[in-house]
């Protein structure tokens, strides 16, 4: 069975309370249950997490790389400033296995700041603004690489 970690950074345990005019109402745990339910409904073997640290992230990454897991990744705000981050995703993808990065929102519709990502260029892709379709989006476009 084909695994995905899907990994999410700083914040986004906060779903459904912080800021859902941009976020929307959904919750954390409704993300854990849909990435479940759409991976699923490909064959994958997946496994939601959040952390509000760095390094355990790159931890996750190193992980994905030694086990053989692709991933779907939200830095949050690690995607616009962490290079230990976009390198160990740099891992991953040298490794021939897929990344794709996600966000909830679209950066580009929103500050300055935010319009620009370091994980991004090594990603497989990048899925944006569809909410937690974002993610559902990012398991299909694994499926069909890995078919």
């Amino acid at each position: 069975m084909t695994r995905v970690l899907i990994l999410n950074g700083p914040n986004l345990g906060r779903l459904g309370v912080r800021e859902p005019d941009v976020y929307g109402h959904a919750s954390y745990t409704d993300l854990v249950r849909k990435g479940g339910e759409w991976g699923e409904g490909h064959g994958f073997s997946v496994d939601v997490r959040q952390t509000d640290d760095e390094s355990e992230m790159v931890g996750w990454l190193h992980e994905a790389v030694d086990s053989g897991a692709h991933v779907v990744i939200n830095p949050a705000a690690f995607t616009h400033y962490s290079y230990a981050l976009r390198d160990a995703a740099a891992q991953v993808t040298k490794a021939g296995l897929h990344l794709v990065e996600v966000h909830i929102s679209n950066p580009y519709a929103r500050e300055e700041f935010r319009h620009r990502s370091v994980v991004g260029p090594v990603a497989t892709g990048t899925v944006a603004g569809f909410g937690l379709g974002s993610y559902r989006v990012a398991l299909e476009a694994i499926a069909d690489l890995v078919a």
